[in-house]
């Protein structure tokens, strides 16, 4: 199967047997560090857009090159202003004259879509304000290592029905993995990305919706959660602490589903939509989940190079 030369800007780019294709590449490097070769990436660069600030993002992508023997260059929102000091259009231009690959981590969706668009190398959504990939695919590596298959698993995204429960439900709906998003009145998921994915869903038996009510945990495989207010949303903060209140993963949602596997993208607000003593638990993989970044990104970037697995 080849994605040579694809882009990356959201998890329904992909087919089922491509997504599981790039779990798979992902799983085999990072237990073999020269599945692919001692330095498939030699001579390759990745350019890094950051509109945002990340610790994960950044230094998964920076040190993953590194072990692949590629180089990533950082570039920060001084250096690069998209659409504003030049068009996006001739950034990607310029940018596909140098890198191998673009990673771009901005607000609006729209800037990765006309990357990518205009791109003339394989261009990854970093995350924007509709969809983490990325994080899906680290999310699905972790949720495999953990409850060893993804078809059948019922995973219950507790909270904001926010870029990550839209990658999450599209990489359910891949997978076969039931994925239900229960959150407050007013902050369910896109109303596209929900039909899309029920769409999708259909042909692999997975269900995708969204409930009020928290007693829809019950019989949870996975338990997920992020924060309630993303960047960009901090003056809603305030609010948002007030009416997500009762949607936390915290010892009387635990009882709901005791088993699940715990999971959060991080950077976590304790004691808001995670209490700490949850996120301790045996159950708990947020920090497996967070060194997945790394070799998930590595599984996409090989096949996005087009890399042959040597052992």
């Amino acid at each position: 199967m080849s994605l040579v030369g694809r882009s990356l800007v959201q998890i329904s780019d992909l087919s089922g047997e491509e997504l599981r294709a790039i779990l798979d590449a992902a799983a085999a490097v990072k237990a073999d560090t020269g599945a692919f070769g001692p330095k498939p990436f030699a001579d390759k660069t990745l350019g890094m857009i950051f509109l945002k600030p990340s610790l994960r993002t950044r230094v998964s992508f920076e040190v993953g090159m590194t072990k692949m023997g590629g180089h990533a260059i950082y570039l920060a929102p001084s250096d690069i202003s998209l659409g504003k000091r030049e068009t996006t259009e001739d950034i990607a231009i310029v940018l596909s004259r140098y890198v191998d690959f673009i990673m771009a981590r901005v607000f609006g969706h729209g800037d990765v879509a006309d990357l990518a668009e205009h791109a003339t190398v394989p261009v990854i959504n970093g995350l924007s304000d509709k969809a983490h990939p990325c994080q899906c695919l680290a999310d699905l590596q972790t949720i495999i290592e953990r409850r060893g298959e993804l078809s059948g698993q019922r995973l219950c995204f507790i909270g904001d029905g926010n870029n990550v429960a839209h990658s999450l439900m599209f990489g359910g709906a891949l997978t076969g993995m039931s994925v239900t998003v229960v959150c407050p009145e007013g902050y369910g998921p896109d109303a596209g990305v929900l039909a899309t994915s029920q769409e999708l869903g259909a042909a692999t038996g997975a269900t995708i919706d969204y409930s009020h009510d928290l007693e829809s945990i019950r019989g949870a495989t996975v338990l997920y959660t992020d924060v309630w207010a993303s960047m960009g949303q901090e003056a809603e903060a305030a609010a948002r602490r007030s009416v997500f209140k009762p949607y936390r993963i915290g010892p009387e949602t635990v009882a709901f589903a005791p088993d699940a596997t715990i999971l959060h993208c991080l950077p976590a607000h304790y004691d808001e939509e995670i209490a700490y003593e949850s996120s301790r638990l045996p159950t708990s993989a947020i920090f497996d989940q967070a060194e997945n970044r790394m070799w998930a990104q590595l599984g996409l970037m090989l096949m996005l190079a087009g890399a042959e697995r040597v052992r």
